[in-house]
């Protein structure tokens, strides 16, 4: 990967099972994984300056060279909630692939992009810029770090 490349879309939904279903079912994207994360299993995570203590559901899967990512709060109030009250379910944000994800969040912040969330999973590090008034979408640096196995998947993988 090269640093500012894209490598996640990524939305918000209202019931990420029946995103996962039509998704799978109409344009063939699959299989997911499915995680759920919250402040038990992200180290470092902060919103708007604050420990986060939000729990959400998420599943990823590949088209072609880009992740595509379902997000959906399950609890608490971070950004994906700000962004479903503002703009509603849909495109919520793009990630850009940094290996040294502090000074990509320097030579943002010089720009005006201010880091509104940000964690640790695993090996990975993420920071969701203050973007979506300029740009749409909320811009997401990550370092596309390894991360824990999912708790599932959809559709199920039993019996293969």
């Amino acid at each position: 990967m090269k640093d500012g490349q894209i490598v996640q879309i990524a939305q918000v939904v209202e019931d990420i099972d029946k995103a996962m279903k039509h998704f799978w079912e109409d344009f063939g994207f699959g299989p997911w994984d499915i995680y759920e994360y919250g402040p038990e299993t992200v180290r470092d995570s902060v919103y708007r300056g604050k420990p986060n203590t939000q729990h959400y559901a998420l599943a990823v899967t590949w088209v072609g060279p880009i992740q595509y990512e379902l997000m959906q709060p399950l609890d608490g109030y971070s950004i994906y909630n700000e962004f479903i009250e503002k703009h509603g379910y849909g495109l919520q944000h793009v990630k850009l692939y940094y290996k040294d994800c502090a000074k990509a969040v320097k030579e943002y912040e010089a720009k005006g992009y201010e880091v509104i969330q940000s964690g640790k999973i695993g090996d990975d590090e993420f920071y969701y810029l203050e973007s979506a008034d300029k740009l749409g979408a909320v811009l997401e640096l990550g370092n596309a770090g390894e991360i824990p196995p999912p708790i599932r998947t959809y559709p199920s993988q039993e019996g293969n």
